[in-house]
């Protein structure tokens, strides 16, 4: 399954580029992800991952509702509406790097990511949910989770369905609170209700309680998380922060 997510995730996202840059950028992209694919070699997945900024620009990428749609239903969650052209060039690069040998794959990943800097560390980590042998990443993503860099956190955090779908209860509490802490909204992480649970929902508790000590403002969203499983003293909470301002 991963294989057919992969493929079909490069063919979607080349169709779409295809149209949204210069003949002579697409023209380039095809030739490296050919020989990529025809090589093997990391050296030219290297070189071109590197390379693509100066061929593809950084301008947004432009989905429509449909290809959005389309997007989805490839895998529940995906959503690179919000890539740059650049970061889809660089995505199709690395899916297109042969992976039935998985200990090669991995192991080639593992340097690219070493030595990212954070556009290509965006790049990678948005691509996770269609990466083969997902559960080969699942310490990379921890790793984006703990960055001080607040671009690469949300290319892990949000519009990306990888940590809900592999990441355990710990990983994935620690993403929400970190993203309270760095400020990133939490609606647009993928499974936020689905995965909440009862540690999170303590975890986000103290987290409220030192805000208020401290009096600060809370990002609204984590109420919802909270009163699943202690509605009376969210309540409170929320009462005590209402007086804070009054």
């Amino acid at each position: 399954m991963a294989d057919i997510e992969t493929n079909n995730g490069v063919t979607l996202l080349t169709n779409w580029l295809s149209r949204q840059i210069s003949p002579e950028s697409f023209a380039w992209l095809k030739e490296r992800k050919a020989e990529i694919i025809r090589d093997g070699a990391e050296r030219k997945l290297f070189t071109a991952f590197s390379a693509v900024p100066r061929y593809i620009e950084k301008t947004n990428f432009q989905l429509t509702n449909a290809e959005l749609a389309t997007a989805n239903n490839l895998k529940a969650g995906w959503n690179p509406s919000r890539w740059t052209l650049d970061q889809v060039g660089r995505t199709i690069l690395i899916l297109s790097f042969p992976n039935r040998d998985e200990d090669k794959y991995i192991k080639t990943l593992d340097k690219i990511f070493a030595a990212a800097d954070v556009g290509e560390a965006i790049a990678l980590y948005q691509s996770l949910p269609l990466l083969p042998y997902p559960n080969s990443f699942k310490l990379r993503a921890a790793e984006g989770i703990r960055t001080n860099m607040t671009s690469v956190f949300n290319a892990v955090a949000l519009h990306n369905p990888y940590p809900a779908n592999y990441l355990d209860d710990l990983a994935w509490n620690q993403m929400i609170l970190k993203a309270l802490f760095v400020g990133t909204p939490l609606h647009p992480i993928y499974g936020l209700k689905q995965r909440n649970n009862q540690q999170l929902s303590q975890m986000l508790l103290n987290y409220a309680r030192e805000r208020l000590a401290a009096k600060r403002t809370v990002n609204p969203e984590l109420w919802d998380l909270t009163a699943a499983f202690q509605p009376e003293e969210v309540v409170r909470l929320k009462a005590a922060f209402d007086k804070m301002h009054d």
